[in-house]
């Protein structure tokens, strides 16, 4: 049985309108499309965020950490200076003065015949 329209609805109607009682099929789609797209913003704002971080894996864990406390602040403080910060430290690659350092220091416990802190510590862990 088709429902009675009122006298003064044109004869044509847009696909939008719904009737009395029906489901409005449009806000439904448009609702959907509207959590898509906050979702999938979110996902890049997130992924382009996490850039500094990505390219410090290869540097050393100095500068990883670094990386990693100045994009932490970057998206806690909405600071973006921080952001820019961090993916300038990554662009600049530090020297590695600590491994050069480390090896003299073994070199020079070697030459000494001091043993070294490393196996003391491995000599404590076995005695415990």
């Amino acid at each position: 049985m088709a429902v009675p329209t009122h006298p003064l609805t044109p004869e044509h109607l847009p696909f939008f309108v719904t009737g009395p009682g029906q489901t409005d099929m449009m806000l439904v789609h448009v609702g959907i499309f509207i959590v898509g797209a906050v979702l999938l913003v979110g996902v890049f704002y997130l992924h382009l965020h996490s850039l500094p971080d990505r390219l410090a894996h290869r540097a050393n864990s100095t500068q990883l950490q670094f990386v990693g406390i100045l994009t932490l602040l970057a998206l806690f403080t909405h600071n973006n200076l921080y952001w820019v910060a961090a993916l300038l430290l990554v662009a600049v690659q530090f020297p590695d003065f600590v491994t050069p350092l480390n090896s003299i220091a073994r070199s020079l416990e070697k030459a000494t015949g001091r043993p070294s802190e490393s196996a003391d510590t491995a000599e404590r862990a076995d005695h415990v």
